[in-house]
């Protein structure tokens, strides 16, 4: 957004706090974040207020706003049905349009009375426009694999070093990194430093995904970016011991990634808390490289995937038009 022009009076990454025992430690942080950002908006004093993502936050913000007589608009829904369903109560009373991005979605918000528009996934778009801008800079002579541990350094710090010990098992493979956006490069180079087969890009993400032979990567958007590529991938997920059992205790889904919760079904392989270790990292990565039954399995589901996702079209501009036909309604 700030590439387009928008005015950033704080980053997200001064605001994103990951799993129950980090957020109740950043406690005075969030509740200082959350009196910052209502000052701003009273200051401001926009004609809508649109909410992306973000449920905890800004969830507290609308409840503040709405009854001031602010227009919402959420952009991306809290994903109530995999956690804190009461939340779709709380939506109903102070969001005034929901626009979701998730085929199943839809049907999930019906079943409380709330419609929602479908904008399609963003990613369609994104993904698209990606592969079709031209030749890329070539990042290996050798064939790569690629390991996206996340944003956040709390995780990369526990799944990376896992991700790292495979490479030894695949001499003929170049591992590359992509780094995070918030996350300095001298933050990973004492980790990489022990591997001769390892490098790292960044802001190169889908310049290697998309010269991937295979992946392995953190659970969350990342996934189904992977899965858009049409790069085989193992999905990883390790967290802090205790917000991982509470976790288990209060989520509701089948599924840690996108690509499975979208398709409903088990598309990819998901490596959770204990099961994440190098040795079940190499067992999948060799079934992706070289079953060649199961890739071309995994490539006719991505196929399903891409083509589920394209029916809702470029959820850029259905969310803009979207916005901009709920503003000419009077109030």
């Amino acid at each position: 957004m700030q590439a387009q022009g928008a005015t950033l009076v704080k980053h997200y990454k001064d605001l994103a706090f990951m799993g129950f025992i980090e957020v109740v430690k950043n406690l005075p942080v969030i509740l200082k974040n959350l009196a910052f950002c209502k000052n701003d908006i009273t200051t401001f004093a926009p004609d809508v207020i649109i909410f992306i993502d973000y449920p905890g936050f800004n969830i507290k913000i609308a409840e503040w706003a709405k009854p001031l007589g602010y227009r919402t608009v959420y952009y991306i829904s809290p994903q109530v049905w995999a956690w804190k369903e009461k939340r779709v109560h709380t939506i109903k009373k102070t969001i005034d349009k929901m626009l979701v991005i998730l085929p199943f979605e839809k049907a999930y918000y019906q079943k409380f009375d709330y419609t929602v528009n479908y904008v399609g996934h963003p990613l369609i778009e994104v993904v698209e426009t990606f592969k079709t801008s031209g030749r890329k800079e070539t990042l290996s002579n050798k064939p790569i694999i690629a390991l996206l541990p996340g944003s956040r350094r709390q995780e990369v710090s526990v799944k990376l070093p896992i991700m790292l010990k495979v490479s030894k098992a695949f001499p003929q493979f170049q591992f590359i990194v992509a780094s995070a956006p918030g996350l300095h490069n001298d933050f990973y180079t004492p980790i990489l430093a022990p591997y001769k087969n390892v490098s790292m890009v960044s802001n190169q993400t889908y310049n290697l995904l998309q010269q991937a032979t295979a992946a392995l990567v953190t659970s969350g958007t990342a996934t189904l970016e992977t899965a858009l590529f049409g790069v085989p991938q193992v999905v990883c997920y390790k967290g802090n011991p205790i917000s991982y059992s509470i976790a288990k205790r209060v989520i509701n889904i089948k599924y840690i990634s996108l690509v499975n919760l979208i398709m409903d079904k088990p598309v990819v392989t998901e490596l959770i808390q204990n099961e994440l270790t190098a040795q079940n990292c190499i067992t999948q990565l060799n079934l992706l490289l070289n079953n060649q039954m199961h890739k071309s399995q995994l490539q006719h589901h991505y196929q399903q995937l891409y083509q589920l996702l394209l029916q809702g079209g470029y959820a850029s501009a259905n969310a803009a038009e979207s916005i901009y036909q709920f503003l000419q309604q009077p109030q």
